[in-house]
């Protein structure tokens, strides 16, 4: 069993009417879902979707997501993930670069219209379209014989992750490194067919999608999504679906454990990382519900170094545990953190320029943070040598917001870098200077929102005359966090 499809089929052979998929009133065994999921990748192919083919998908964590995706993987298909909070200009950036064939798409979700905002600006939209309602309980599809021939080593995805050049990159991966990381995963996490999974972290990152639905395939651990994130009602869904692994950043466990009366007694595994996670949340986690668990990774390795049950409370909260999945990890110059091992990318899609800056010709992957790794081999992360910072668990670049910025008329330069914030860990501060007076706070954060994704957007704006810089002409950011 090497690729996902035959991991959807092999499923439905050992957990047969055991529940694999619950999502509201929709409640599927897994030899149902297996059954749709052949009923939608004959959808695909009778649409004309072949074999390699990239097939885009932009929905919310909903049962649409895990069927349509699969399906689509089953057809021969690669799946291309698209995060829902991009616009309508950053989703058609990825339909034109994947050459998608088809588009699955929410048509309405958080006040959207997602199609009717790609028509509207005039983008190129993929000739077979297949609209899904968020709100509404899947429609059953007749059980289809699909068997479309696939080997491990053929591509299963490309998960798109911003870069430092403020263009977002394509990192391309094979079915068997997606099963692997997977299963290492629910290994380390020691995920079984008795466990109910709440997947918060969103299907089109790798958390909710590699370490969420294929650990659950792997395991028959029964797939439970939440579309968006409400610390009330996910506390509602663990007591009333008996949830048992729960992932998600930090402040989800703080938001959760601050409500009253909150029952969370059937957790059993929480897992946790993209932030600090301070010492005091993990013991207090600990003692509401057993196993708490940090992990590192990113989208070109998805898992790349996770703790163990039985790690104490200051490792969990102070280090990304050891390597997994394969992995070697060692730091090189100025201690960043490198990796190498078979579940590294395949590469950066139709960019073998930025694929070499990544992996070096011995096979390492330049990750651009900065850590130290213990006598244990537990990697803790020290820092960043890019510019990333992390807001509500989505890494923002900053060169991205710079270039969007940039682009606004009255902006002559800018710089953009991560400051503390209580809520979302981090929130974007940028740094203007403006051609002539007139433009306000409101002017820069109004104009972002229209452009960039809302966990992009600067949460706070200071007018500069000039930016700090030094005798090379490169920004001084650290005179600008200080």
């Amino acid at each position: 069993m090497d690729t996902i499809p035959a991991a959807v089929e092999d499923a439905a052979r050992r957990f047969g009417a055991a529940e694999a998929l619950v999502d509201g009133p929709v409640r599927m065994s897994w030899r149902q879902l297996h059954e749709q999921v052949q009923g939608a990748a004959g959808v695909f192919i009778d649409g004309g979707v072949r074999p390699g083919d990239r097939v885009a998908v932009c929905a919310p964590n909903t049962h649409h997501w895990v069927l349509m995706a699969l399906g689509a993987l089953s057809a021969g298909a690669t799946l291309v993930p698209v995060n829902t909070r991009f616009t309508a200009t950053e989703t058609a950036d990825l339909l034109d670069r994947t050459h998608a064939r088809a588009l699955v798409v929410a048509d309405d979700f958080l006040g959207r219209d997602r199609l009717a905002e790609l028509r509207a600006g005039g983008h190129r939209v993929p000739d077979l379209v297949l609209p899904v309602s968020p709100a509404q309980p899947w429609r059953p599809l007749e059980p289809r014989d699909v068997a479309v021939p696939l080997g491990g080593d053929d591509v299963s995805d490309i998960l798109f992750t911003a870069g430092t050049t403020g263009r977002s990159k394509g990192a391309v991966s094979a079915h068997r490194q997606v099963l692997a990381v997977a299963r290492a995963w629910a290994e380390r996490g020691e995920v079984t067919a008795e466990d109910r999974y709440l997947v918060i972290n969103p299907f089109f990152h790798s958390f909710g999608y590699k370490a969420g639905i294929v650990v659950c395939l792997l395991t028959g651990a029964t797939i439970v999504p939440q579309a968006v994130y409400d610390a009330a009602a996910a506390a509602r869904l663990v007591h009333d679906e008996r949830i048992s692994v729960m992932p998600g950043a930090p402040t989800i466990f703080q938001t959760m454990l601050d409500l009253p009366e909150v029952d969370l007694k059937s957790l059993r595994l929480a897992v946790t990382g993209a932030a600090v996670v301070p010492v005091a949340l993990v013991e207090r986690m600990q003692a509401e519900f057993g196993t708490v668990l940090t992990a590192y990774g990113m989208t070109e390795a998805v898992v790349a170094t996770m703790c163990t049950p039985g790690d104490d409370a200051r490792t969990v909260a102070t280090t990304c545990g050891r390597p997994a999945a394969g992995f070697e990890l060692r730091t090189g110059a100025r201690d960043e953190i490198l990796l190498r091992g078979p579940n590294v990318m395949l590469g950066y899609l139709d960019d073998p320029e930025a694929t070499a800056e990544a992996i070096d010709a011995d096979g390492w992957l330049h990750t651009g943070d900065v850590g130290r790794v213990d006598e244990r081999g537990y990697l803790t992360i020290t820092d960043r040598l890019k510019d990333m910072y992390i807001c509500g668990g989505f890494n923002v670049y900053p060169a991205e917001v710079e270039q969007a910025l940039a682009r606004m008329p009255g902006v002559a330069d800018s710089a953009v870098v991560g400051v503390p914030d209580e809520r979302l860990g981090e929130v974007g501060k940028a740094f203007v200077v403006t051609r002539g007076p007139g433009l306000s706070t409101t002017d820069v954060i109004g104009y972002c929102k229209g452009v960039l994704a809302n966990f992009k957007v600067p949460r706070h704006v200071e007018f500069l005359a000039e930016l700090p810089r030094n005798a090379a002409g490169k920004v001084l950011k650290f005179q600008l966090r200080a």
